[in-house]
């Protein structure tokens, strides 16, 4: 099983999570820039507090982990996709997160927790579910 491990394409997966992260990080950023208009502000600080702010939370790592895959689909390091492909790409893509939380503060949706995690997997494998095989 372990050996497995050494044959996957880590340093492809690295990049792509780099890469995720920081199209993410300067949407995020774009967003701490747009509240700084009153009307903005107030409209931002709705979806962001209680429920519909964890919502949106996990709604956000969604698209973090699709995002991933879809530049893993393009990138031309990785010959063929499987399921341990995505799941490889898990860690990496938390990794980085959590990498680039202690680099920079969460700005506004990029936090590292137990629903960014599920929201990148669920991402990742609903993006990814043509190479579950």
């Amino acid at each position: 099983m372990f050996n497995r491990l050494k044959y996957l394409p880590w340093r492809s997966l690295i990049v792509v999570a780099l890469l995720t992260v920081a199209i993410a990080t300067v949407l995020d950023l774009l967003l701490v820039w747009a509240i700084q208009s009153a009307v903005v502000s107030s409209a931002l600080s709705l979806v962001r507090d209680g429920v519909l702010g964890a919502i949106m939370q996990f709604l956000v790592s969604i698209g973090i982990g699709a995002l991933a895959v879809y530049l893993l689909e393009r990138w031309q390091g990785v010959a063929i996709l499987s399921a341990s492909t995505l799941w490889a790409l898990v860690p990496c893509v938390m990794l980085v997160l959590f990498l680039k939380s202690l680099l920079i503060p969460s700005a506004f949706f990029l936090e590292v927790s137990r629903m960014t995690l599920v929201g990148v997997v669920v991402g990742i494998f609903w993006k990814g579910r043509p190479y579950w095989h």
